[in-house]
């Protein structure tokens, strides 16, 4: 039997990891529930086939939500948006990393920033993430350093996230619950 997901916590992060189309953006949108919801997307519309992709996203996504598009400055869009009342989630962290990456950007500061911003969310943050670990090891060095630093990024939020799911098939799996301990 697959657990139910949690109430969110009133304030700090809650992490949703998944593969490619496992239904992770879904299980989030869905666990945001109703109300005031803020979507911080970080992807970029680099070529059609994206452009694509963010457009289906737009379209399969429920009424209701006010959406920020934000490819690089995600903990300072956290910062400015969490609050009482508010849900806010960040789709996602790995296209989030990749574009920090393509900006030659410090990954390691930056992922110190969006903990420290997750951990002052004054409302609660859902936060989707692609686990790409658990396949070959890539044959280039730039995706063996986009994997590392995937896995560096949701081993440091998931640190400080109140609760964690792992989606597969569509199927939510509680890696942590409210009280930090693994399900």
């Amino acid at each position: 039997m697959t657990p139910a997901a949690g109430p969110l916590p009133p304030r700090g992060a809650v992490l949703v990891l998944g593969g490619a189309r496992s239904g992770k953006s879904g299980f989030a949108e869905r666990l945001a529930g109703q109300g005031d919801r803020m979507l911080i997307a970080t992807a970029q519309a680099g070529d059609d086939e994206m452009a694509a992709r963010i457009a289906r996203h737009r379209a399969d996504r429920a009424a209701g939500w006010a959406v920020i598009e934000e490819p690089l400055a995600l903990e300072d869009s956290i910062a400015a948006q969490a609050a009482p009342g508010r849900v806010v989630v960040a789709d996602c962290l790995t296209l989030w990393l990749s574009n920090l990456m393509m900006a030659d950007a410090d990954v390691s500061s930056r992922a110190n920033a969006l903990c420290a911003a997750i951990q002052a969310a004054r409302g609660p943050v859902i936060l989707v993430s692609n686990e790409v670990g658990l396949s070959i090891v890539p044959d280039n060095p730039m995706a063996r350093a986009f994997r590392d630093n995937a896995g560096r990024l949701n081993q440091a939020v998931a640190t400080v996230a109140a609760q964690v799911y792992f989606i597969a098939a569509g199927l939510p799996l509680v890696l942590k619950t409210e009280a930090g301990q693994s399900a």
